[in-house]
């Protein structure tokens, strides 16, 4: 038997708008008690993954199947909400019909998660629900006393930890709205307005297709939050527009898929991450935003500088000036729905909560739409961006519910000290032991994972042994931020290259290790400012000058040394040294910058010499 499922496409959009309705309501009139809040926002996240899902089967028996899945997910999602009174009184004693509740809700849950982001996330919530079970029958400081599957259903299911926990909480109050005000400024245009001002402002210059891919995605990042969207949303311009400019495919793909990572670092609106951060070290998000601009523009320094540099050596040919857009024409036409984004900075600024800084910039964007017919929010319009904007929260909704899975694990065994005990072990005290094997960890754990998902698991196992090695706690859960961010790059499952390569038809694994090779000064940013706290904006800001200088001075030399060109070709010595020298540079202390300005300008000066008795060499 066939289904006609394209009369599931309107309860698609009505579940959306009911998504977007809640979300905006409850930040209206207020959020209702944890488990009603968030058990709505993911019973109507269910229903989604599950009708979408009824869509792409297009079969009789399977699309029975799945409604009976996707009603009983939502009823399972809704069960404390609606037997509220009766759950609260029992103060987390679970009822037999309870544990067959929690089953249901489990295995829906991580089957639409599957659907959802993969199986990665899914396999690490069954292991830590075998080792709540059965690590009893394990060895050493990793075994615990073993538990039944009473008290693991209860610490699980029952109450606002679990599944309904912290990061479900912020998918459902502050990533939802940050999501609906990405969708409306996608809706209305910001995303062509960005991209235009990009191109117009880069193209001239060597390398300028890939200059605008990286401006373009920082400043997409502030819109999308997610690496493989911006990926998807910047790279369908800025991919097609490099391979015109010379580069290869397989590089333009690398360039935009690390240039959309960074999307997710850059401020005022960052990634689901970033909340999630606010809420587990409890710091304002203005903090964390405030933390984050010293890295986010290291990060784009890093990679802008590679993309020039490699133009330089392939002598790649700016573009004509008939191909650039207009950036007056493009502000001129769509730039007024961009002072939703100042709006929401300024209400953020004036100690208004995350909540209702992005109400009042969703109900700006909403006004400022009507004043061009261009940029009008039409029903139809406006029922697509519902659909938008569910559908980019979906991956939210579904990691951080089964990553509440496995907090609800640590919590009960234990673990997550453990872990940060091996940490400690294996570094023998040494903090860059610890920092190295801890972005090992972020890596590994982050394979296959959207960023918010991967940041919750290294921020419970991880940053906790850093912070135990005297890192400031602002320092330490950046770090793991920035690492599991990295994470989307990082072959063998890399999703920002795997979107990236769905674009330009490349291998996704090469499009991976040269987005390494781009983002390779990325991965060494963290450190510093884990040494240096400074790099994170804390304290005076007249001593934050000079080693802000030096770190970009610094970034920009370590380009060079990995791109081998420094005012022409650059051998392994010369290489070796500008590497020294600009990690001295980007390290703290006076004496240390000194020798790398030293090692530097030793360089140039060679390199100067070179170039008076060599004909044929070029400068950037």
């Amino acid at each position: 038997m066939t289904l006609n499922t394209q009369k599931y496409t309107w309860l698609i959009a009505a579940l959306s708008v009911l998504l977007v309705g809640f979300s905006i309501y409850t930040a209206a009139f207020g959020v209702f008690p944890d488990v009603i809040q968030r058990g709505t926002h993911l019973a109507l996240a269910l229903g989604l993954v599950y009708i979408t899902a009824i869509r792409s089967e297009n079969m009789g028996w399977k699309a029975l199947i799945l409604i009976g899945f996707g009603i009983a997910g939502m009823s399972a999602a809704l069960y404390q909400a609606i037997f509220y009174d009766a759950v609260v009184s029992r103060y987390g004693a679970i009822t037999d019909v309870e544990i067959w509740v929690a089953a249901a809700m489990l295995i829906i849950l991580l089957d639409a998660t599957r659907r959802t982001i993969g199986w990665s996330m899914v396999i690490l919530a069954l292991a830590f629900l075998a080792y709540a079970f059965w690590g009893n029958y394990l060895w050493g400081d990793i075994a615990h006393r073993g538990y039944g599957i009473k008290r693991v259903m209860s610490q699980v299911f029952l109450g606002a930890d679990g599944v309904f926990g912290t990061p479900l909480g912020v998918s459902a109050t502050f990533v939802i709205l940050i999501v609906i005000l990405g969708a409306l400024l996608e809706s209305t245009g910001a995303s062509k307005v960005l991209m235009d001002i990009a191109v117009s402002a880069t193209g001239r210059s060597r390398g300028g297709p890939a200059k605008a891919a990286v401006v373009g995605s920082s400043l997409m990042g502030m819109i999308s939050g997610t690496a493989v969207a911006n990926v998807l949303t910047t790279g369908t311009i800025s991919i097609p527009l490099m391979k015109r400019g010379g580069y290869r495919p397989h590089v333009a793909a690398a360039i935009e898929a690390v240039a959309s990572t960074g999307g997710q670092l850059m401020p005022p609106i960052m990634g689901a991450a970033a909340f999630l951060m606010a809420d587990i070290i409890e710091r304002p998000y203005t903090d964390i935003a405030t933390a984050a601009i010293i890295p986010a523009t290291l990060f784009y320094v890093a990679v802008f500088s590679a993309v020039h540099l490699e133009a330089v050596r392939n002598k790649l040919q700016p573009m004509q000036k008939s191909e650039l857009p207009s950036a007056r024409a493009a502000l001129l036409e769509g730039g007024h729905v961009l002072i939703a984004i100042p709006a929401f900075v300024g209400f953020l600024l004036n100690g208004y909560s995350v909540m209702y800084a992005s109400l009042a910039a969703i109900c700006t964007l909403a006004l400022l739409s009507c004043l061009r017919r261009t940029t009008w929010l039409t029903p139809i319009k406006f029922v697509q961006t519902c659909r938008a904007a569910a559908e980019a929260v979906l991956p939210v909704a579904m990691a951080t519910a089964t990553a509440g899975i496995i907090i609800a694990v640590v919590t009960l065994t234990g673990i997550g000290l453990k872990f940060s005990s091996l940490i400690v072990t294996f570094s023998g005290g040494s903090l860059l032991a610890a920092l190295i094997l801890t972005m090992v960890a972020s890596l590994i754990l982050g394979m296959g994972l959207p960023t918010a998902a991967a940041y919750i698991l290294v921020a419970t196992l991880a940053a906790p042994a850093l912070i135990n090695l005297g890192v400031n706690p602002l320092a330490a859960h950046m770090f793991v931020f920035y690492s599991a961010m990295l994470s989307a790059i990082t072959p063998p499952v890399a999703l920002a290259a795997f979107a990236a390569a769905a674009l330009s038809g490349e291998n996704p694994m090469r499009i991976a290790l040269v987005a390494v090779k781009y983002g390779m000064v990325a991965f060494l940013i963290p450190y510093f400012f884990v040494f240096d706290p400074r790099l994170l904006g804390i304290g005076e800001i007249s001593t934050l000058i000079m080693p802000v200088v030096s770190a970009i001075i610094g970034t920009v030399i370590l380009a060079c040394s990995l791109q081998a060109w420094f005012f022409g070709p650059a051998g392994w010595v010369m290489r070796t040294l500008l590497f020294v020298g600009a990690l001295l540079l980007i390290m703290p202390g006076h004496l240390t910058n000194l020798i790398g300005i030293a090692c530097i300008l030793a360089i140039w000066a060679r390199q100067k010499a070179i170039s008076l008795n060599t004909s044929g060499v070029g400068t950037p």
